[in-house]
């Protein structure tokens, strides 16, 4: 998902998107970590779930966006 992003916001040029997607990646990976510290006090809430989920809309958002440009 991250390198779509940001490849979406500064071009396809490997040279920028690659240390970028690296850089927001773990960026992305410590808000879904706090987040699912946060969430439930007591409990942590496995990343992946947090990840998953944000990745799941983000692909169906893309779905949708694919699918309303084809029409």
């Amino acid at each position: 998902m991250v390198p779509h992003v940001v490849r979406m916001v500064v071009g396809g040029d490997y040279r920028r998107v690659l240390p970028l997607s690296a850089l927001v990646g773990a960026i992305f990976l410590v808000m879904a970590d706090m987040f699912a510290r946060i969430i439930i006090p007591p409990q942590d809430v496995p990343l992946g779930v947090i990840t998953g989920i944000v990745g799941g809309v983000f692909f169906l958002l893309m779905m949708r966006k694919k699918h309303v440009a084809a029409t």
